[in-house]
C-alpha cells in the first residue's frame, strides 16, 4: 500500500511474527539467552511469561530458529487440549507414525521409544507450547511424567511453557505441584522502554528496507511510546496505521497528529475513521491529494 511511498520492499510493522524482524531489545535479548542456555543444559522445564502482545511467539520462534543441529524441535501453537490429544500432536511433529485407532499404552510406549531413537541419535528434543496459560492440568500432568524419561545424563524431552501471566496462577495448583517445582528457568518479558522503542521503530524499518532520513518525528515517537505503553503489537498496529494516514496526506514523516489518529482508531470502538483513512489512501493512490479531508 505505502512502501512505494516510502521506499520500503515489505510493510515494516505486521502483527505475524516474523523472526527476520526480531529485536534483541535487553529484554528479548536476555529471554533467548535464557532459553538457549536451558535447552543446552538439558533442563526438564522452562517457563517464559509476558503480558499479551510483548512478544512471546516471536521469540519462541526465534529460539527454535537458533538451537543447532543437535536439536529436534516440536511446536504446539494451541495447548488447550486433553492428554491424549495433547500426546497425538507431539507424536505428529515428531513425525510418529500412528494407527489412527492406537491405545493409550501404545501411544506412550511409541513416544518413548522415538524419544530414545533420537537420544541415541545424540538429538536433543524440545517441545514449545504457546499460549500455555490454557493447558488442562491433567495435560500438564501428562507433559510432567513424559520428563520423566532421560538417560545418565539429561533429560529424553524437554518443554519450553509460552504463557501470559495467568500461567503463574496456572501452576500453583496443589495438583501439579511437582511440575512447578521442575521449571528451573524462567524469565518474564515485559514492554519495552521509550529509548528502546525509538531502536525497535528504527530496525523494523531498516529491515523492511528503509533508507531515508527520520520518518517517525520526536514528537510521533513520543506519543507512540504513550498510546502504546510500549507493548510491541500495540506499537506495530498504531505504526501501521500512522504510516498509512502520513502516505494518505502525501508526507514524507510521521507526525504526533498522525499517530494520535491512528492511536484514537486502536483504543476506540468508532470506525468512521476507517472511511476516513479510506478516502486518504484512496486519494494517494490516484494522486488526487488535493482531495478534501472527509469528515
Amino acid at each position: 500500500m505505502y512502501q512505494a511511498h516510502f521506499g520500503l520492499s515489505e510493510m515494516p510493522f505486521g502483527i505475524t511474527p516474523d523472526t527476520s524482524f526480531f529485536f534483541t531489545s535487553p529484554h528479548s535479548q536476555q529471554a533467548l539467552n535464557t532459553l538457549l542456555v536451558a535447552a543446552r543444559s538439558g533442563e526438564g522445564f522452562i517457563k517464559i511469561t509476558g503480558e499479551v502482545g510483548t512478544g512471546k511467539t516471536l521469540l519462541c520462534r526465534k529460539f527454535m530458529a537458533s538451537l543447532g543441529a543437535g536439536f529436534v524441535t516440536a511446536y504446539i501453537p494451541n495447548p488447550y487440549l486433553e492428554p491424549r490429544t495433547l500426546m497425538l500432536a507431539l507424536a505428529d511433529e515428531l513425525e510418529l507414525p500412528l494407527q489412527r485407532d492406537v491405545d493409550q499404552h501404545q501411544l506412550l510406549k511409541s513416544l518413548t521409544l522415538r524419544l530414545m531413537e533420537l537420544a541415541r541419535e545424540d538429538k536433543q528434543v524440545v517441545l514449545c507450547l504457546d499460549e500455555a496459560q490454557a493447558i488442562p492440568l491433567e495435560s500438564l500432568e501428562a507433559l510432567r511424567l513424559l520428563t520423566n524419561l532421560e538417560t545418565e545424563k539429561r533429560k529424553l524431552l524437554q518443554i519450553v511453557l509460552f504463557g501470559q501471566p495467568e500461567l503463574n496462577q496456572h501452576l500453583q495448583a496443589n495438583s501439579i505441584r511437582q511440575l512447578a517445582q521442575r521449571i528451573t528457568f524462567h524469565y518474564h518479558l515485559g514492554p519495552l522502554t521509550r529509548d528502546d522503542m525509538e531502536y525497535y521503530l528504527a530496525h523494523r524499518l531498516r529491515v523492511a528496507g528503509y533508507t531515508g532520513s527520520r520518518l517517525f518525528s520526536r514528537g510521533a515517537i513520543s506519543s507512540l511510546f504513550k498510546a502504546s505503553g510500549g507493548i510491541p503489537r500495540l506499537i506495530n498496529i498504531m505504526a501501521n496505521k500512522a504510516l498509512m494516514v502520513c502516505y494518505g496526506e502525501g508526507k514524507q514523516q510521521v507526525s504526533k497528529r498522525h499517530v494520535g489518529l491512528a492511536a484514537s482508531d486502536t483504543v476506540s470502538s468508532d470506525r468512521r475513521w476507517l472511511w476516513w483513512l479510506a478516502g486518504l489512501v484512496v486519494a494517494a493512490a490516484t494522486g488526487g491529494l488535493t482531495w478534501a479531508l472527509m469528515k
